[in-house]
Formats: structure tokens, C-alpha cells, sequence
């Protein structure tokens, strides 16, 4: 796809809709991870796992009570039993369990030979030498049997699992310590714009400070990648092809905000074209915010141009982009938090379109927010976004709906 000269306009009727965007994208590029590497597992908490974790034998490795209490063979129903021993934590059974006997046992206690059932210990009369029950046991009361967790051969995290902590506790019990990884992806963040000026710095007349990249990055880092922070670019085609060229050079893939779009000081796309293929795969979505989005690669390496807007260049990272940035971290299934409630006002978009509405989220349901892409603080007071569209271009009060959330909250 050509880069469109500036005054061209977009063709409306020829913008594609997110969810095709990124699919033609994805076939078109396939971006993928840089590698794998090996951390300790003290290190591997918010990794990708890059190879799928696999039980290698028995879990538990012997029946384990559930319960304090006696373990007993069922068959012996609610007959006298002789206490005939006692089971240690951290220790095998003194001896199987006859006809007839008992044995002591704690939560977690391996099973003895014999025993089928355990009975807690409020359900038991003990004088010391022997216990009495009120009602006979079934075979399997309060144990777990051996391999009930898990069995040589079941496949328990697999690749592609941002590893948090209940994954660090299987790979714990399954011994891996040596966790391979994919090598977290080097992301470059570049600003466009002539009005910028740095977040330390006081903006003077038309000038505002770089707040996207701030938030761009955060939202990088919250997906796995490594940010890497180049110089702003003034509004030149030369100084953003040179800003890509330099990301390119040092990074994995190039996201950049501002100059997307098709004015005469947009020059983000014409850069990309000119950096080599497949160059351009995406000018322009049918979205709202964000219409102007490139989606580019030179390469196999990514180059996202991001509106220039604050509330636009996040929200398309987010809710559009964000499947290519998992490709290069090899996340499969992201976990994005998901508010299930209902819209305490309507909630309206445009027929056909997809729009991103923020939306503030309190006991009586969500509700939309003003949409100002200029607005920086829009995104920071909205507990999440509703998507609304394309097939239906309304939302109705009272109706379900569900708020996704932002990364990193």
C-alpha cells in the first residue's frame, strides 16, 4: 500500500475495521519473538514461557490426607480400631494399616498401605489407645489420591504463558528452575512534533510537553517489552525516516505518535515508504479515536505510527495494535481485566464504525466519558473503555456491558 500524499484525504469507504486491519497485518508481516533465553525462576515472574511445562511424573507422588485425623480401611465400618501408630509430616508411614487399626495421620500425611479413607478428627472418640466413629467411612473420605494434581505427560503451562504466581508455583513443583523465556522484545518510542517539548521543561506558547511517549512506554512495559526511548523528531520526513532508521538499527520494532495522518505536516507514512518493504500495510482505520493509524513493517520488524493525540495514541495501542506487540513478546493469550456491568448511560458510537469510549465505572454501572482525543487526563479518570460497534452503533442504559482495562492497572 502507498503512502497517501498529503491532501489525498482518506477514502472512507475503504478503511478497514480494526480486528481485519490486524489480521492483514499479521499475515502480511508475522512478527515474532527476538529468542529465548534461560532465567532463574526467582527472575521468570511476568516472563513469557517459551516452551510448554510438562509433568514428568506424580502429583502428589502419594495419596495425602486432607484432613487431621485417622487414616483406617473403610471395610472395618464403625468397628473398635486400635491406634497403631502415627504418620509424620515430611515422613513415609511407620507401616501399613491392618484390619482392625488406625493411625494417626495430619493434613498432608502420606497414606499408608491399607488405609482408604481418612476420618477427621472431630468425628472421632479417642481414649489413646483406640478411636470409635459415629458413622463408617467411604473408601476415599478426606485424601487425595496419588497423581490427582498432575500426571506424567500433562501439559500444565504452556508456551506463550505470561508466567505469574500460580505459575511460578507449578514450575517450582515440577523442578524447573531454569525457566526459558522469550527474550523480552526492544521496543523503540519515538515523538513527532514541532510543539513538543520534554516532560521537565516549561512549554511556551503553542508548545506542550511529550506526554505520549510517557505513555506509550508504560503501556510497552506492561505488555513484556523493553522500551527504548530515541530523541524527539521535528515535523520533517528526513529527521522521522532518520528517527526510524535509527530504531530500526537498535530495536525490534518502532512505534512512533504524531504525523500519521494525512496533512500537509503528517510526514510519518511517506517516511515509512521510502524505508523499504513491505513498508506500509495499513493507512487509516475505521475507528474512532485514532483513524489516522499506520500500521508499517520494514522488514519483519514492526512500525506503528500512533495518532498524535494523548487519548488516540494509547487507546490504539491498547485496543488495536496490542496483538502485534504480543506476536514479538509471544504472549498467546493475553489477560486483559475485563469489568462485566451494565451502562448506567447510553453509550453511542457511528454505524459501521468501531469507537473506543472511556468510561468511568461506579456502583450504579459505567458510564461514558466525553471523548476529547486532545485530552490527557481522559484516559487517567476512565476506569476502561466499552467498544461500541461495529454492528450495532448504540448501547443502550440498562443494557450489559463490559469495560476492558487499561495495562498496568
Amino acid at each position: 500500500m502507498r503512502a497517501m500524499r498529503p491532501g489525498e484525504g482518506f477514502d472512507v469507504e475503504r478503511l478497514r475495521e480494526p480486528a481485519e486491519a490486524v489480521a492483514a497485518y499479521l499475515a502480511a508481516v508475522r512478527p515474532m519473538p527476538p529468542g529465548i533465553e534461560r532465567v532463574a525462576l526467582a527472575d521468570a515472574f511476568g516472563r513469557v514461557l517459551a516452551q510448554d511445562a510438562v509433568a514428568e511424573a506424580f502429583y502428589p507422588a502419594d495419596a495425602r490426607s486432607t484432613m487431621d485425623g485417622f487414616a483406617v480401611r473403610s471395610t472395618d465400618g464403625t468397628a473398635l480400631r486400635r491406634i497403631a501408630g502415627t504418620i509424620r509430616m515430611g515422613a513415609a508411614p511407620p507401616g501399613p494399616v491392618h484390619v482392625g487399626e488406625a493411625m494417626r495421620i495430619p493434613t498432608g500425611g502420606v497414606l499408608p498401605p491399607g488405609a482408604d479413607a481418612v476420618v477427621p478428627l472431630e468425628n472421632v472418640r479417642d481414649d489413646g489407645e483406640s478411636i470409635a466413629v459415629d458413622a463408617a467411612p467411604a473408601a476415599g473420605d478426606s485424601f487425595t489420591p496419588r497423581g490427582d494434581d498432575m500426571r506424567p505427560g500433562d501439559r500444565i503451562v504452556g508456551a506463550g504463558c505470561r508466567i505469574a504466581a500460580p505459575e511460578l508455583s507449578v514450575l517450582a513443583t515440577l523442578g524447573i528452575v531454569d525457566v526459558p523465556v522469550f527474550v523480552r522484545p526492544r521496543i523503540a518510542v519515538v515523538s513527532t512534533g514541532d510543539e513538543l517539548v520534554d516532560a521537565a521543561e516549561h512549554p511556551g506558547t503553542g508548545q506542550v510537553r511529550d506526554s505520549n511517549r510517557w505513555a506509550i512506554a508504560g503501556s510497552l512495559l506492561a505488555m513484556g517489552c523493553t522500551v527504548v526511548h530515541l530523541p524527539r523528531a521535528v515535523d520533517e520526513e528526513d529527521a522521522i525516516a532518520a528517527r526510524i532508521a535509527d530504531g530500526l538499527a537498535g530495536a525490534d520494532a518502532v512505534v512512533l505518535t504524531g504525523g500519521s495522518s494525512v496533512g500537509a505536516r503528517d510526514h510519518v507514512p511517506a517516511a515509512i515508504a521510502r524505508l523499504g518493504a513491505p513498508g506500509i500495510v495499513v493507512h487509516g482505520l475505521k475507528v474512532k479515536p485514532g483513524k489516522p493509524t499506520v500500521l508499517a513493517a520494514i522488514g519483519a520488524r514492526p512500525v506503528l505510527g500512533l495518532p498524535g493525540n494523548p487519548t488516540s495514541a494509547l487507546m490504539i495501542l491498547e485496543a488495536v495494535a496490542a496483538p502485534i506487540v504480543r506476536a514479538l513478546t509471544g504472549e498467546r493469550h493475553a489477560a486483559v481485566r475485563r469489568i462485566a456491568t451494565v451502562a448506567a448511560a447510553p453509550f453511542g458510537g457511528r454505524p459501521g464504525w468501531t469507537w473506543y469510549v472511556p468510561a468511568a465505572v461506579g456502583a450504579d454501572g459505567a458510564r461514558p466519558l466525553v471523548l476529547r482525543s486532545s485530552h490527557t487526563s481522559l484516559l487517567a479518570r476512565a476506569g476502561g473503555y466499552v467498544v461500541v460497534g461495529p454492528e450495532s452503533s448504540r448501547i443502550e442504559s440498562g443494557a450489559a456491558v463490559t469495560v476492558l482495562g487499561f495495562g498496568g492497572r
